[in-house]
């Protein structure tokens, strides 16, 4: 069946505002014409879509079977005319990434990124480590970790050794590692982690740990920045903070917990977009190595 698009247009807007006035104010036509549009599309339909009332509409069950195939049809071809831009198609990539990763490493490189590549569309999704590709559409998830994620591809991307930081004026107060056993230990949702740190540090008895837990480095910084203790965090991702002297090193006895991953669903095809932010990715990963 052949259907006029202007007619299910007008279908589709008077039936979001229940009224032909108000689709004809946003379709920039008059009320006179979206009726017109309205009665062509049930004629041809064979079926009433709305009820007249005295006050504005009423969708029918078949309108109301009808509009939400409209209204996701429309917002589909919206989408995909809002990716053309200078002439050219814009390819949209999706991207979720460890926030740590995404602040402390990635952002400073984006605007390369997208002056080489102009025809991706980048969306970046921040995300503690636990993130859902299929769930939120995600074509590529950076995380931290192993590399093993069930029906996951998984390509590493930095080595991120953990060790302590806090301020500067705390790290003048410590000099050996049985030293932090006096302060708070902020710890992460990963509860092995400081006592992991205090074996490699040669220290036999791991203190008492009563710091708060964060969900992700970022907050964990924050708060060590502030002077709330002291927390074990990647260095090479703080290097600003560190530079700046908003925090400090005491000691750099590293803990190896995992590095950095590019992720995607192995059952998801690797479009061109994917495709150049990988390679662009791992080469830059190379290069920081």
């Amino acid at each position: 069946m052949s259907l006029p698009l202007n007619a299910l247009r007008a279908f589709e807007a008077s039936a979001r505002h229940l009224s032909f006035t108000r689709a004809g104010l946003e379709l920039s036509v008059t009320q006179t014409a979206v009726a017109a549009q309205v009665k062509n599309l049930e004629e041809r339909l064979g079926t009433r879509l709305f009820r007249r009332l005295p006050r504005g509409l009423a969708l029918t069950d078949e309108g109301q079977a009808l509009l939400p195939l409209l209204s996701d049809s429309f917002e589909r071809i919206t989408a995909v005319l809002e990716q053309f831009q200078g002439g050219r198609y814009r390819e949209r990539l999706t991207v979720g990434a460890v926030g740590t990763f995404a602040v402390g490493w990635l952002l400073p490189r984006l605007e390369a990124f997208q002056r080489d590549h102009p025809f991706v569309d980048l969306r970046l999704l921040t995300h503690n480590n636990r993130v859902d590709l299929a769930g939120e559409g995600l074509d590529y998830a950076i995380r931290f970790g192993g590399g093993a994620w069930h029906g996951t591809d998984a390509e590493p991307l930095l080595d991120a050794p953990l060790s302590p930081m806090c301020t500067p004026e705390l790290a003048r107060q410590l000099h050996a590692p049985a030293d932090l056993a006096r302060h708070v230990l902020l710890r992460s949702y990963r509860s092995d982690e400081w006592s992991r740190w205090f074996a490699a540090a040669g220290v036999p008895e791991v203190p008492l740990l009563r710091g708060p837990v964060f969900d992700s480095s970022l907050a964990l910084a924050s708060a060590a920045a502030q002077g709330a203790g002291i927390a074990l965090l990647p260095a090479g991702l703080f290097g600003s903070e560190l530079r700046h002297q908003r925090l400090a090193q005491p000691f750099t006895i590293e803990l190896d917990a995992g590095r950095y991953w590019l992720t995607r669903l192995q059952s998801r095809a690797v479009s061109a977009a994917m495709q150049e932010f990988r390679v662009w990715l791992l080469r830059e990963a190379a290069g920081e190595g």
